[in-house]
């Protein structure tokens, strides 16, 4: 099953679209403007969207702009009315997959369209399943971690990933999958952090049709999707405590009901959680529950911070300047002065950061030569005093102001804030509950 996201501020074409293409076993949401649909992808990953062009607030032509720039691999196709055909051929060229005239036809002509640029989706994504994974494994820490990694995902073991924000939780996820007899099963991931309780429910489990207010549609959850291959729950530790029982008997007993239906639906699902958060604590606290803990911590891995692995900081640098350089098709190295600065950094924000570290200097750079002085670091420490730092505190503290004057300068905006400090969004929303800013 595929994600949709519909975008018209007509309720009516929404609606009529939104059933023609859930008849079709896809998944669908809907959005009002393109404001609101530029919400809705900061908190959801889709395959294809369609949109409308002319929509108040922000026109399907930015929405589009921003997508290509954002979320490159999602499909979309743009509605507009007869007589405006050179906009849509614009949009086209902007990257748009094809476009449909209003009024539509019929549901036929919008399943068709829908299936083409979904099989292009499924093709590209084939392609890119097919290239390994990296993990970068220099230093003896790491290969350790890779090896416990490796031999868990030979198995079908539940494995809880342990660590710090940006330690590359996910990327060990996709790498237990890919080792696994489930590879050629889906990978489905679902950040529990970013939604309500209500919505988590449904995002897990599905719902009927007319389960609660907004509910137009049946839809499967994430278990549904990932049957036969491998559910990643990221940020396990912020699910509220109501629903941690409800998962904790689907991990018993691997069946669970829709939210709205008293069917049982069975799934053959391998188990990834992943947290940032002392699950120990949080249970001694009443925050999580003992039993769900010990289903969740079969196989337990710690993927350790970066200032914890300093021999892979060479390595990593040049793994990742290379998927930089691939993608701005121009040739990236980094000067020796640059190297011992990125050494000597203490990375709290971990792989993460050095990540848009060496994006914001690749920028910064001339004909693709990075220097010390192209690089934007906190500051700079000697590996021996780095633990003492983030021992007493100093450089929590220097990132917890930088985040509250980057909220301040933007109006709380948490989206724009997290691109002017160079962060992703959800290590943003990761960071505000840390230093508790919400």
């Amino acid at each position: 099953m595929s994600a949709i996201l519909v975008v018209d501020d007509e309720e009516g074409i929404r609606s009529f679209m939104a059933e023609a293409l859930a008849d079709e076993g896809h998944r669908v949401d809907q959005a009002v403007d393109g404001q609101a649909a530029l919400e809705q992808l900061d908190i959801q990953a889709y395959h294809l969207m369609f949109t409308d062009l002319k929509m108040p607030r922000l026109s399907g032509m930015e929405l589009l702009r921003r997508v290509r720039a954002k979320n490159p691999e999602m499909e979309v196709v743009v509605l507009t009315a007869h007589g405006s055909v050179d906009t849509a051929v614009e949009a086209m060229k902007l990257g748009a997959f094809d476009y449909l005239t209003k009024p539509l036809s019929g549901p036929d002509e919008l399943r068709l369209v829908a299936g083409r640029a979904l099989e292009r989706r499924r093709l590209r994504d084939r392609v890119n399943v097919a290239k390994p994974l990296k993990m970068v494994a220099e230093d003896p820490v790491m290969r350790r971690v890779l090896v416990e990694l490796d031999k868990a995902a030979a198995t079908d073991v539940t494995v809880l990933l342990l660590g710090e924000s940006g330690t590359g939780k996910e990327v060990a996820a996709r790498r237990v999958h890919h080792k696994s007899p489930r590879a050629e099963g889906p990978f489905v991931a679902v950040n529990c952090a970013a939604l309500s309780a209500t919505l988590l429910e449904s995002e897990l489990f599905g719902h009927e049709k007319g389960a609660f207010t907004g509910a137009h549609q049946r839809q499967r959850g994430r278990f549904e999707l990932a049957d036969g291959g491998t559910l990643l729950l990221d940020e396990v530790s912020e699910i509220k405590p109501e629903l941690q029982a409800k998962l904790l008997r689907v991990l018993q007993e691997r069946s669970f009901e829709r939210v709205g239906s008293t069917r049982s639906i069975e799934v053959d699902v391998r188990i990834v959680a992943a947290t940032n958060q002392d699950l120990q604590r949080a249970m001694a606290e009443g925050r999580f529950r003992e039993d769900l803990f010990h289903r969740l911590a079969v196989f337990p891995v710690t993927l350790p911070p970066l200032r914890k692995r300093p021999g892979d900081i060479p390595a990593l640098s040049d793994h990742l300047l290379g998927l930089l350089a691939a993608r701005r098709g121009l040739p990236l190295r980094l000067e020796p002065d640059a190297k011992r600065a990125l050494e000597r950094h203490a990375w709290p924000g971990n792989v993460r950061e050095l990540a848009n570290a060496l994006e914001r200097a690749a920028i910064l750079s001339e004909e693709g030569l990075i220097r010390a002085q192209d690089l934007v670091l906190g500051p700079v420490v000697s590996p021996n005093t780095a633990e003492t730092l983030i021992l007493d505190g100093s450089l929590k503290q220097i990132e917890r102001q930088a985040i509250v004057r980057a909220l301040e300068r933007n109006d709380g905006h948490r989206k724009q804030a997290a691109e002017q400090l160079g962060l992703g969004l959800r290590t943003l929303y990761d960071k505000i509950k840390e230093y508790d800013l919400v």
